[in-house]
């Protein structure tokens, strides 16, 4: 068990392995450690991390009366505290969302980028979702359609696996008393269709084809044109969890295409 302090806040991580480097980015009321069947896979190739996003999982909460930290300077601090240049990056939803904005602050230090259950919404199109309060007897928290029925009845642990290992007591706090959006992270969102235009970083767009961001994941494939676009047939949001065979398949095949430099 790790931490690091990132921009003030104590923030968990996981690694393994050695090799060129690999960092896991989480979704939203997600946590590093639902990356544990990627690092079965990559470890013996890459050195992989995953760190627990602020006010997730065993990282720290921020503090109740300010905006959120911007996870894109989140990102650029873990990179700076772990020595890492040149990274590749892999996220899920908002993680690939985090990944978007680093690529255009740094459109080609990266060795490669995958952009897992996420893109860029058409104009006018909500980037965000609202986030509610939870009551304080919910202790495992929902998951809407990220993972399918067809997991829970068929494969019941898999399915409880993910609502346990996310509800997190800083997760669980953050719910009951949702931050605001950091401004930067609101202005970079906005602006992302025109800025990610200019990324020269080998990039892979992989989304689950029963994903509801499917239309997101397809307009930013048109917007990055070198980028690979695979859909995973009957996977849902949270692809790299139900699927994780046929995603880990996707990334060897585009990093094979790809090979780390």
């Amino acid at each position: 068990m790790s931490w690091t302090d990132l921009n003030g806040i104590d923030t968990y991580y996981v690694e393994a392995g050695s090799g060129p480097p690999m960092v896991f980015l989480h979704g939203m009321s997600s946590c590093g450690e639902a990356w544990w069947q990627q690092f079965e896979h990559f470890a013996g190739r890459f050195h992989v991390y995953a760190y627990d996003s602020v006010n997730h999982g065993h990282s720290a909460n921020s503090p109740r009366d300010e905006d959120e930290p911007d996870r894109t300077d989140e990102l650029e601090a873990f990179l700076a505290a772990m020595e890492i240049s040149r990274p590749i990056l892999a996220g899920n939803s908002m993680g690939g969302a985090t990944i978007l904005r680093w690529a255009a602050r740094h459109p080609g230090e990266a060795r490669a980028l995958v952009v897992s259950g996420m893109g860029i919404a058409e104009p006018g199109a909500p980037s965000f979702r609202t986030i509610a309060p939870i009551d304080d007897a919910t202790l495992f928290l929902p998951i809407g359609e990220s993972l399918t029925d067809r997991l829970r009845n068929e494969r019941p642990e898999m399915y409880e696996r993910y609502l346990r290992i996310r509800s997190t007591a800083t997760r669980l706090e953050y719910m009951r008393n949702p931050r605001p959006r950091n401004p930067r992270t609101l202005s970079e969102t906005e602006n992302i269709a025109a800025t990610i235009t200019a990324v020269t970083s080998p990039m892979l767009v992989v989304i689950g084809a029963i994903d509801p961001l499917v239309p997101n994941a397809r307009r930013l494939h048109g917007l990055v044109p070198h980028s690979r676009y695979v859909a995973i047939p009957g996977a849902p949001h949270n692809v790299y969890w139900e699927a994780a065979a046929e995603w880990n398949t996707a990334v060897d095949d585009f990093l094979a295409a790809n090979p780390p430099t």
